[in-house]
């Protein structure tokens, strides 16, 4: 996937994700089951995991290369990070310390979303100060998949809305 198609795809991810979510009933959003997150806690989770890279993609590309380093192998595709990650979770792989959301009430809903969308939108504008060769050049942590080139960060980001919106389809229909 290309820059543009990386931004746009992103965008349009979380579009789906907000729109879902904000459809919701108040009930349904702080809906928890046993030992799962409710709809606002996979939105705050989504809020806390997107942050750090919209911080990491405005960073300078010397620092990046300095505290992270630079790719020793190619990009993946969209296709074999999205199994990877799944390969992951599979293997018992869970969001841990500052990616745990805590309790989120129904009168946070919107705003959850509103800050999510606005997460989002900044971040596509910044993938626009990326060279191509610079998303497969520079490599970012990621706390399942280890070091991963920027741009499979940004295919795992795709990936993530809509994974937490399969999520809460499921917790809401008891499966």
């Amino acid at each position: 996937m290309k820059r543009e198609e990386i931004a746009e795809k992103l965008k349009a991810s979380y579009k789906r994700y907000t729109d879902y979510v904000q459809e919701l009933t108040p009930d349904e959003f702080e809906f928890e089951p046993k030992g799962k997150w409710s709809a606002g806690q996979q939105t705050l989770h989504l809020i806390k995991s997107t942050k750090p890279l919209l911080n990491g993609l405005g960073l300078p590309k010397f620092i990046i290369k300095s505290k992270f380093g630079k790719a020793n192998r190619p990009s993946r595709s969209y296709d074999e990070l999205v199994a990877r990650y799944k390969e992951r979770l599979e293997q018992g792989g869970k969001a841990t310390g500052p990616y745990v959301p805590g309790k989120v009430a129904a009168k946070d809903q919107e705003k959850l979303s509103a800050e999510l969308t606005d997460i989002i939108s900044k971040m596509s504008k910044k993938i626009e100060k990326w060279s191509e060769e610079q998303l497969d050049e520079f490599v970012l942590p990621h706390p399942l998949l280890g070091k991963v080139t920027t741009r499979e960060m940004l295919y795992f980001t795709i990936h993530h809305a809509g994974h937490h919106q399969l999520l809460i389809k499921l917790y809401l229909k008891g499966v």
